[in-house]
């Protein structure tokens, strides 16, 4: 793909540097890869970064890499697609499916699933996860096929620009019906998987608002305004109401972890091993990305894109309800 710049009067007399990153929003690697590469041209001529451009200049980037993943073994996996164009796609990743490799998960994901499909299709395309999800998490996630709309979505998630809504059922009827957790988050001494909240953790917000109080449960939707591991889960427990069939955040009862962090008279759950009983109801935390909004990177639209619970969570919620 050719990226095209048309120079305005107010970028005048400024240098390819500056189009490329005030403007097309590349990053400052990206830039020197570009540049080793020779795929910078002006007004079809290549051109060195410090060069000066002028009003009505048209400014050219190949930004069509080939790459493959190295150690991403393809296989034939089916994906639900959401959305695809030349530069994403949005899928609608399945519960109990991790989404890269890794060590201890070399196949089976969703990198592996997407890989196949690339193939499939004649592409040479790095598999490059522009959102995480936990391997028991279901709903929309990103892939960018380059790195220059690796970059430019990652930078919107930095900037609070990346719209992300979760669809979940806790515990309990939350008591408001919307409000923010505003609690620091920390990995949890001698684990490598679990996270906690810590007054020395990375600031940690979630937004949250019930959209149906069930019998002994609450539906709610939540927005992250932050990206941590584990963010909503962990926020979950630390106000009384563990997502439902969370083993890792919701097997025992909860108590308050910081004293100095929550408010006294804090709620604690009264049912005790909960995750434990929930596995009869579903088999993985009741946690699904729902709906993302986000500019493009190309034509810098918005674009929105959704995906509607799935079965599992859909029946949970309907057992609840009775």
């Amino acid at each position: 793909m050719i990226l095209k710049y048309k120079v305005e009067a107010e970028s005048s007399g400024k240098t390819i540097k500056y189009i490329l990153k005030e403007k097309l929003m590349f990053s400052q690697s990206l830039i020197r890869k570009l540049k080793c590469q020779n795929r910078i041209l002006c007004n079809g001529k290549p051109v060195f970064v410090n060069a000066v451009v002028n009003e009505n200049d048209i400014v050219e980037v190949d930004i069509n890499f080939e790459e493959t993943s190295e150690g991403v073994i393809p296989e034939d996996i089916p994906i639900d697609i959401i959305y695809e164009d030349d530069v994403l796609i949005a899928l609608n990743k399945p519960a109990d499916m991790v989404v890269h490799p890794t060590r201890n998960h070399l196949s089976g994901t969703l990198g592996n699933a997407l890989s196949h499909y690339f193939l499939k299709k004649g592409l040479t395309i790095k598999i490059r996860p522009v959102m995480r999800l936990d391997r028991d998490t279901s709903g929309i996630i990103i892939f960018a096929k380059n790195s220059f709309a690796q970059d430019f979505l990652i930078r919107q998630m930095k900037d609070n620009l990346f719209y992300r809504e979760y669809q979940g059922i806790v515990h309990g009827l939350v008591e408001k019906s919307h409000g923010t957790i505003d609690l620091p988050i920390a990995r949890k001494s001698y684990s490598t998987i679990e996270r906690c909240i810590s007054p020395s953790g990375s600031p940690s917000i979630t937004h949250y608002k019930v959209i149906e109080y069930l019998k002994s449960a609450t539906f709610l939707s939540f927005v992250l305004e932050t990206g941590r591991t584990h963010q909503i889960r962990v926020h979950c427990k630390a106000i009384g109401h563990p997502l439902f069939g969370d083993t890792l955040y919701g097997n025992t009862s909860v108590s308050l972890e910081n004293q100095e962090i929550f408010p006294k008279n804090q709620p604690i759950i009264a049912a005790k091993d909960a995750a434990g009983k929930d596995s009869v109801l579903i088999e993985r935390q009741a946690l699904h990305s729902s709906k993302v909004v986000f500019t493009h990177p190309i034509n810098k639209k918005p674009l929105e894109l959704t995906a509607p619970l799935p079965y599992d969570i859909e029946r949970l919620k309907e057992i609840l309800r009775k």
